[in-house]
């Protein structure tokens, strides 16, 4: 497999996959080098069963193997929110700094020891000769009380990676492809395909 379609049109999560794949030889398509791509509605009520949706979906319309993935913020305080709307957590307009503000501001009053979350990746891989594989991946760490940082995307400005003493937007793509749910999640897809 020299090719694999990600289904997604997220710049942000384009460049991350583009980064874990090219080491192993294999080219990134997405969803905007494809015209006509059908845009999926994610009605699952788990990130498995809304990354599963959108390959399937997909993988039917292009007859080829197509990668999805579903990810998000899971935050205990919160009872699991954003979870599976993190990318619309303030609205359908899926704005990143809409989203992480709305979260300082649920967490605003809640102690530092009490501030756990996770960062949730899970990766349907489905096509002709394969079927449908599924993994997950996740980073731990803590939600931080102001947003810093100048790369990544959604909430890495607020995400505090413990090991790392800093919050996700202020590591390198280089450093968080190492640590992220989603390279954690590519792993484990990694090992399953062998």
């Amino acid at each position: 497999m020299k090719t694999v379609l990600i289904a997604t049109k997220n710049k942000g999560k384009a460049k991350e996959f583009e980064a874990l794949f090219a080491p192993k030889g294999i080219k990134v398509l997405t969803l905007l080098d494809i015209e006509d791509a059908i845009d999926v509605e994610e009605t699952g009520t788990t990130f498995e069963e809304n990354a599963i949706l959108k390959a399937k979906a997909i993988s039917e319309q292009m007859n080829m193997t197509v990668l999805s993935d579903d990810s998000g913020l899971v935050i205990d305080a919160l009872d699991g929110r954003p979870g599976v709307y993190s990318a619309r957590y303030a609205g359908p307009a899926k704005n990143d700094k809409d989203n992480y503000e709305k979260v300082l501001e649920e967490m605003k009053d809640v102690p530092d020891e009490k501030r756990t979350a996770r960062f949730y990746c899970a990766i349907a891989m489905v096509g002709p000769e394969i079927g449908t594989i599924t993994v997950s991946g996740t980073c731990e760490g803590y939600i931080a009380r102001e947003p810093e940082g100048e790369y990544g995307f959604g909430y890495d400005p607020i995400f505090y990676v413990p090991e790392k003493e800093t919050v996700m937007a202020n590591l390198e793509p280089a450093v968080k492809n190492k640590i992220s749910h989603r390279a954690n999640a590519l792993k484990a897809l990694e090992a399953k395909l062998g």
